[in-house]
């Protein structure tokens, strides 16, 4: 102990440096030996790998599920909504009043889940403030964007200094999200006037993708 080894030095010719000096170097040695990390043996190291490896393919697939990559948009991309009808959606709005998709039947609608703290999603959004100016004085297509996990303050932030002004979905829009199978953030959904979800966008959209895809489903119905 500290305290043993100052008595050591006691005796007559002793001098405080020496004490001093001794016990500073025992102390760090002793500081030394216990925060040194133990060895670890073949089977540990084995072990702690693997927990390692293990927790960062679990912490990819979550950032895989939360978020797509903005640069990279899956035009009609796989799923099983695309030919049927929408699932229905109705919400309370970020205005305050409420935000219903079958008041839309008879023009293009793009569904969009988003949030506010998604990146891609903040990337796309030009390209959202885009197509819905392009049709707004026709008036025959519209964003309906479902703002998810997100509070109503930040959203209000969100669109006040981006821009954009079309009805989102607010609160508890988890169901929605369900219905339509969201599994990343940004994914939009193109429904045709009809209520038929035509395309599914997985990643962030560009205003000249999501018009090229209404002028081949508009195709597609008039050759059929």
């Amino acid at each position: 102990s500290l305290g043993a080894m100052s008595r050591t030095n006691d005796g007559p010719g002793s001098g405080d440096s020496t004490t001093d000096e001794r016990v500073g170097t025992s102390f760090d040695e002793a500081l030394d030996a216990a925060t040194e990390p133990p060895r670890a043996s073949g089977n540990n190291v084995r072990r702690i790998a693997l927990s390692v490896a293990g927790a960062m393919v679990l912490m990819f697939g979550v950032l895989v599920v939360v978020t797509g990559r903005a640069d990279d948009p899956k035009e009609s991309a796989s799923s099983p909504l695309v030919g049927a009808d929408a699932p229905p959606l109705a919400a309370e709005s970020m205005d305050g009043g409420t935000v219903d998709l079958r008041d839309y039947r008879g023009s293009w609608v793009l569904v969009n889940f988003f949030a506010t703290w998604c990146v891609p999603c903040q990337i796309e959004h030009p390209e959202l403030i885009t197509f819905a100016e392009d049709h707004a004085a026709a008036g025959d297509a519209y964003v309906i964007s479902v703002a998810f996990n997100d509070q109503p303050e930040d959203l209000r932030a969100f669109f006040a200094e981006r821009g954009g002004d079309w009805p989102v979905a607010v609160g508890d829009t988890s169901q929605i999200a369900l219905d339509y199978g969201v599994v990343k953030l940004p994914e939009s959904y193109l429904v045709a006037p009809s209520g038929v979800v035509v395309a599914k966008v997985a990643g962030g959209v560009r205003a000249a993708d999501i018009e090229r895809l209404i002028a081949d489903a508009t195709a597609g119905d008039q050759d059929g």
